[in-house]
C-alpha cells in the first residue's frame, strides 16, 4: 500500500492525487518491465488480464502500451460508461430487467416500496420504525439513507447473480436474485410490504443470519478509494427511468459536483476519461489503433450496458453470454459451472492462445533470418 497504510493513502487529496488510472497503467508498465528484467524474461509474452474496473485497465493498458503486452482480456469493462456514450439510464434498467425475469411480482413490490418508504417518514415516529424495520445498528437519519442502502443491495445482488453460491461481494446463494424474490413473493399473509422487502435485502446482507444491526458506515466492499475517483475522472452518468423498479430520477451533475466538493474538496473533470482513453469515437480507435483485445460480457450484469457487447475486428472480440454476471468468466472454475460458461472460457483460451502462438512465430521468423 503506498504511503505505508491504508489510512495514509487515503487521508487527504494530497496522497489521493496519485490514485488515477493513468498512474495505475504506468505502475503496471514498471512492474511487468521490472518483473521480466529481474527474471530474465524479456523475450516473454504478457497477456493483460482484468474485470471491471481491473477489465477498463487491461483495454486501456493494451492501447496505451502496446510494446508491454501482446493482448488484453477485458472481462465486465464498463469503458463505454462515461459522458453520454450511453444513456444513463441504462444500468439501473438492467438492474430491474434482472428483477422483473424472475418476478413481476417481485419487481412491482420493490417499485411500490419507494413511497411506502416515504409514507413513513412522514409519521411523527417514521424513522424509527424504519430503524427498527431495517434492523440499523443507529437511526436512520433521512429516507435517503435507506433508500441508497436499498439500492447498493439490488445493484450488487444483480451484478453477482452467479448461477451457484460465491462470497464475491457478500456471502451469498446461487442465483441470489430468485432467492429474494421468494422471500418477497412468499411471506406469511399479514406481512408488511417493507418487512418483506428487508426479508428480501437480507439475502444480500444477512444471508448467512450473523449479522443482528446493520451499519450504514460500514464499508465492506473497500469502496473510499473508488468513491474518490468517481469524484475525479471516472465520473459514470447514472439515472433511474420510468419502465425501472426505482423512483425517476435523472442525472444531476450539479449534485454530483457539490457531493465531490463535500467529500473530497475537489471538483469531477467529466470529461477527462474520454479525452485520455477515447469516448464516442472509441470503436473506430479500436479498430484503426487496437489489436488482441477480448471484451466478455454477461448480460445480466449491469456494467455490460456500458460495455463492448460487438467485434469491432477480426482482433478485438466481443463475447457476450445471456445468463452471465459480472465477471463470471474470471472465477475460478467449479463442477457447478453451466456449459455455456465452459465453452465461453474455452472460446477465450482458444482467442489468447492464437496471439501467443502468432508472437512465438514471429519471433522464430526473426530468429530464422
Amino acid at each position: 500500500m503506498p504511503y505505508g497504510s491504508r489510512e495514509e493513502a487515503y487521508k487527504n487529496a494530497t496522497t489521493l492525487a496519485h490514485l488515477t488510472a493513468e498512474q495505475a497503467l504506468a505502475d503496471f508498465a514498471v512492474l511487468i518491465t521490472d518483473l521480466k528484467r529481474n527474471s530474465s524474461a524479456q523475450a516473454s509474452p504478457v497477456v493483460l488480464f482484468g474485470g471491471s474496473y481491473g477489465g477498463m485497465l487491461a483495454a486501456w493498458m493494451r492501447l496505451k502500451y502496446p510494446h508491454i503486452a501482446v493482448g488484453a482480456f477485458a472481462s465486465s469493462a464498463p469503458i463505454l460508461q462515461f459522458e453520454d456514450v450511453v444513456p444513463p439510464e441504462t444500468f439501473y434498467d438492467i438492474v430491474s430487467n434482472d428483477f422483473r425475469r424472475e418476478s413481476v411480482s417481485c419487481f412491482n413490490a420493490i417499485r411500490d416500496s419507494w413511497n411506502a418508504i416515504e409514507s413513513e417518514v412522514q409519521k411523527a415516529n417514521g424513522l424509527s420504525y424504519l430503524t427498527e424495520t431495517f434492523r440499523f445498528c443507529r437511526k436512520l437519519e433521512s429516507a435517503d439513507d435507506l433508500s441508497d442502502w436499498l439500492y447498493s443491495a439490488y445493484s450488487y445482488l444483480a451484478m453477482a447473480d452467479y448461477p451457484y453460491p460465491a462470497d464475491f461481494l457478500m456471502p451469498m446463494p446461487g442465483n441470489p436474485i430468485k432467492e429474494v424474490c421468494r422471500k418477497i413473493d412468499n411471506s406469511p399473509d399479514g406481512t408488511s410490504l417493507l418487512q418483506r422487502i428487508f426479508e428480501g435485502v437480507s439475502v444480500y446482507y444477512n444471508y448467512t443470519g450473523t449479522v443482528e444491526c446493520f451499519d450504514l458506515d460500514d464499508d465492506p466492499h473497500g469502496m473510499n478509494g473508488w468513491d474518490w475517483q468517481a469524484c475525479t475522472e471516472m465520473l459514470m452518468p447514472l439515472s433511474f427511468s420510468n419502465i425501472s423498479m426505482f423512483p425517476a430520477y435523472d442525472y444531476n451533475y450539479t449534485a454530483e459536483e457539490e457531493r465531490c466538493l463535500e467529500s473530497f474538496h475537489v471538483k469531477p473533470r467529466p470529461t477527462w476519461i474520454t479525452t485520455e482513453f477515447g469516448g464516442h469515437g472509441f470503436k473506430q480507435a479500436l479498430k484503426t489503433f487496437g489489436s488482441n483485445i477480448i471484451f466478455s460480457n454477461g448480460l445480466l450484469d449491469p456494467w455490460s450496458g456500458g460495455g463492448v457487447l460487438e467485434d469491432i475486428s477480426e482482433t478485438i472480440v466481443a463475447l457476450v453470454t445471456e445468463k452471465g454476471a459480472h465477471h463470471l468468466d474470471l472465477r475460478p472454475s467449479t463442477s457447478e459451472d453451466p456449459d455455456w460458461l465452459v465453452e465461453q472460457r474455452a472460446a477465450e483460451e482458444k482467442l489468447i492462445k492464437g496471439w501467443l502462438d502468432e508472437y512465438f512465430e514471429r519471433k522464430r521468423s526473426v530468429f530464422d533470418m
